[in-house]
């Protein structure tokens, strides 16, 4: 199980979709103060549709409080777009938390200076960043695609 980590998440439709996709990978969603909506928002709802009860969800004071409830061997992995490491150069593990920012600021500098080893990135052209959802998605689904077992592809007979 990856375990997505929002730290001040903004926007209650990215929040709601990422939950569909935490529920869809078998993952856990972690949120952390302060968060701006409140977790009874019908846009946040309505983004998980009927699933958001199905979702699990933690929600922390603060993203120390967070780290201080896991074992010292958890891995963390930050995204941002302050990074030159992109994310598929990774070998994520089972249990691995997948760290990302706000919509409008992503994560604060600090968490970033504090963890630049454990930084990566979305490469992309054209563009500063994606929407939220989108990039949890690109980052959760190459995790849980390096956690699948090889399948045994039958080749055409010649």
């Amino acid at each position: 199980m990856f375990n997505v980590v929002l730290v001040e998440p903004e926007i209650p439709p990215n929040t709601g979709n990422i939950g569909r996709l935490c529920l869809a990978t078998r993952s856990r969603l972690h949120l952390v103060k302060p968060l701006g909506f409140s977790l009874d928002d019908r846009q946040l709802k309505r983004a998980g549709l009927d699933y958001w009860d199905e979702v699990d969800v933690r929600v922390w004071d603060s993203f120390r409080e967070l780290q201080r409830a896991q074992k010292d061997t958890v891995r963390y992995f930050f995204l941002t777009t302050k990074s030159d490491r992109p994310y598929y150069d990774l070998r994520f593990r089972d249990g691995d938390f997948l760290v990302f920012g706000r919509e409008t600021k992503g994560l604060p500098g600090s968490l970033v200076a504090k963890n630049c080893e454990a930084c990566l990135t979305i490469p992309m052209h054209g563009t500063r960043s994606l929407n939220l959802a989108t990039a949890v998605a690109i980052v959760l689904f190459e995790a849980v695609r390096q956690q699948q077992q090889p399948r045994n592809i039958a080749t055409p007979s010649a």
